[in-house]
């Protein structure tokens, strides 16, 4: 059925669209850009409950008596708009104003100033001088978590944060409570964050226009750290975090800047730079193990294997199943996530090796994902007190860090990582994005189940950027089903049908953010922009091709921390350090 198509003029410009087209979109397609602040482009809509609550973005139309809103205005025949009459730049001023009137001075000191989107329309629209002060300010809650730093001080309630917790990832931690000059964005019943079912992904922290919702920033802790002589400090690098910190530097999107990061991380002074990689390899060494001892018992016949064994390298994704799924809590792999296997390993085997006692080795990792930081935290991964990884930096965190340290991130020569626990395979990078780290255990558990050399090492089955996906490999005549889920909205969906018994699946991997961790929420913010997130998917598979080695169980490194200290996967040794325990965190 040919789509129908509507054509109107946007500031004399003709145009046309097809039918259901907004006129912001509309404008945006020959190039006028109308300003916008609650909207983002997050799946083509304003990701709000109700569109168009700031009135930002409106326009003038032909016939119409008062402006309208132009991201929830839709394009119709022969409509005629102007985008930049007197009227129109007075009324946008205006809401700029008054929104600014009830909201704090402290650019200087704000987390988002130079980045704040409210701050940008104030430039554009010439406020100079506020013409409704005199007032007071609505003083609002503020809380700071492992993870999230929550100032509502700084709200300007365009409910991004609500719609992508609730709409998108189905988390339901945010939302509007009371009314008029006392109306907040916060859990229920007014709760703190760390009493709510927050799962720390940061989707919240990307989409936010202001400084209402920020990473926790650890930049500070790490240059007096780096400071003390009596620490050494170490850093790991996790996979996605080398496909995006070039845009911080005016590079395109999916710029491999591995060997530029790792120089910039020994300018600023860290003892040992290191790869998460390497502890993805590890993760499939245990994980993958852990998937083909239930698949042997469930084909022996063992009624009690409790399938599909879901991944669990994803700490927001964890979060989420803890929170909202406790009664599935035998179902997820015990394998701790890359960093803090790699912290344990770090803190265990290597300290050992290099004779550094415990208490003085400083683990940093450098991540994409701001519940990392949470992870760190957590009581589990702690020994007498001292956490298997001191804490966690974003990739916005290490661009800002190495601006601060005037290093000419665009002029540096590629340096290599540290071994070994620098050593990995392209199977460790991929866990990156959507579908890499089912495809990095399906090369293992292939080769390890059929005895069989594997060729051709891509999945191209399991790769995508649909929500949901589903995929069949043959294992020797056995026909493993995978399924794959990004978003914890998707994943929710595949747990009601586990939980309702309709599971068609014997392995699924989960992340939280939206393409995996590449769309992280401590990433350079993209906005839901699809382009960006699947430049940074081929960058990590154009260094996985580039790898000599591209399967986990080849690596050499691996192989030695096995031989040297924990016997085999899945030993009594290996499962005390690199596998964990869940708990139910339902909040009634």
């Amino acid at each position: 059925m040919e789509e129908k198509k509507v054509s109107l003029k946007i500031d004399r410009h003709e145009i046309t669209v097809p039918e259901g087209t907004t006129v912001l979109e509309a404008a945006r397609i020959i190039g006028i850009n109308i300003p916008t602040l609650c909207h983002i482009d997050l799946k083509g809509t304003c990701i709000k409950n109700k569109p168009a609550s700031c009135r930002i973005c409106v326009v003038e139309i032909e016939g119409r008596r008062n402006l309208a809103p132009a991201c929830a205005t839709k394009c119709t025949e022969g409509m005629v708009v102007s985008t930049s009459t007197l009227r129109v730049m007075n009324a946008r001023k205006i809401v700029a104003e008054l929104i600014l009137s009830d909201h704090p001075n402290d650019c200087l000191t704000c987390p988002k100033s130079s980045d704040c989107e409210l701050q940008r329309l104030a430039l554009r629209f010439n406020i100079r001088e506020m013409p409704f002060n005199g007032g007071e300010l609505s003083l609002r809650k503020r809380e700071v978590t492992a993870s999230i730093v929550r100032n509502m001080d700084k709200c300007i309630f365009c409910r991004r944060c609500e719609s992508v917790c609730n709409d998108v990832q189905t988390v339901g931690a945010l939302g509007a409570i009371r009314r008029g000059f006392n109306t907040t964005i916060a859990p229920a019943f007014d709760k703190m964050m760390v009493q709510s079912e927050c799962t720390y992904c940061g989707q919240c922290v990307a989409v936010c226009p202001t400084g209402a919702l920020t990473e926790r920033d650890h930049t500070n802790r790490l240059l007096e750290d780096l400071s003390n002589p009596e620490k050494t400090v170490i850093v790991q690098t996790a996979p996605a975090v080398r496909a995006a910190l070039g845009e911080e530097f005016g590079m395109p999107a999916g710029s491999l800047v591995t060997g530029k990061m790792v120089y910039a991380l020994r300018e600023l002074g860290f003892d040992y730079v290191f790869d998460t990689d390497f502890a993805a390899d590890l993760t499939i060494m245990e994980e993958g193990t852990e998937i083909l001892n239930r698949l042997s018992r469930y084909l022996d016949g063992d009624k009690s294997v409790r399938l599909p064994i879901l991944t669990s390298c994803c700490p927001a994704w964890v979060n989420f199943f803890e929170h909202q799924f406790p009664d599935m809590l035998d179902i997820p792999s015990t394998a701790r996530s890359p960093q803090q296997m790699f912290g344990s390993i770090a803190k265990t085997y290597w300290a050992e090796k290099m004779g550094i006692p415990r208490e003085n080795l400083v683990v940093v990792s450098i991540m994409p994902c701001l519940a990392k930081k949470y992870e760190c935290d957590r009581d589990e991964f702690k020994t007498g007190g001292n956490p298997d990884v001191d804490y966690s930096l974003s990739t916005r965190e290490l661009a800002r860090l190495i601006k601060r340290a005037n290093i000419g991130f665009r002029l540096v020569p590629d340096s290599e990582f540290d071994n070994p626990l620098g050593a990995s395979t392209g199977a460790g990078v991929i866990f990156g994005t959507s579908g890499g780290v089912m495809e990095a255990a399906l090369r293992s558990v292939y080769e390890i189940y059929t005895g069989k050399k594997l060729e051709h090492v891509e999945f191209e089955s399991v790769r995508g950027t649909e929500g949901v996906r589903r995929a069949s490999i043959d294992l020797n005549g056995f026909e493993l089903k995978v399924g794959i889920a990004h978003g914890l909205g998707n994943a929710r969906c595949l747990l009601n049908e586990i939980r309702e018994g309709k599971n068609e699946y014997h392995v699924i991997e989960i992340m939280a953010c939206p393409g995996g961790c590449i769309g992280g929420g401590g990433q350079p913010m993209h906005h839901g922009n699809a382009e960006i997130l699947q430049a940074r998917t081929r960058a990590l598979y154009a260094e996985d091709a580039a790898k000599p080695l591209r399967k986990s169980h080849e690596n050499p490194f691996i192989q030695q921390l096995y031989e040297e200290y924990l016997g085999k996967p899945m030993s009594e040794k290996a499962h005390a350090l690199l596998h964990t325990h869940y708990f139910n965190k339902s909040v009634n």
